[in-house]
């Protein structure tokens, strides 16, 4: 645990830029940039910014945009190595990429 007092982090999708956004204190913090497909959402590129790596903003974001692609019953396909990497290493959202998929990205 840090002693770091830590701001809420609001998230909003940003449809027209195709992305998922994470801001903090009303700046932008990070996205999830996305391609909607039939039925499932493609995951393209995550990125926080440089001023807020290390605390968390990327694993809050992904965990954000999956509790989404769940909420709506999408399948994901974790092109960006960050998403896929947290599906790794967060078992629980497995299930919402299909097992053909799950080979291709080594989930």
């Amino acid at each position: 645990m840090s002693n770091d007092t830590h701001s809420a982090i609001a998230f909003t999708n940003n449809e027209a830029q195709h992305r998922y956004e994470a801001t903090v204190d009303g700046k932008l913090a990070a996205y999830a940039e996305y391609n909607l497909l039939t039925g499932a959402i493609m995951f393209t590129h995550t990125e926080v910014l440089p001023e807020h790596e290390g605390k968390g903003v990327g694993s809050a974001i992904a965990r954000h945009v999956l509790d989404e692609a769940r909420a709506k019953a999408w399948h994901v396909i974790p092109v960006c190595q960050f998403i896929a990497g947290y599906i790794r290493k967060h078992r629980e959202y497995a299930d919402l990429v299909r097992a053909d998929i799950q080979r291709a990205f080594k989930i």
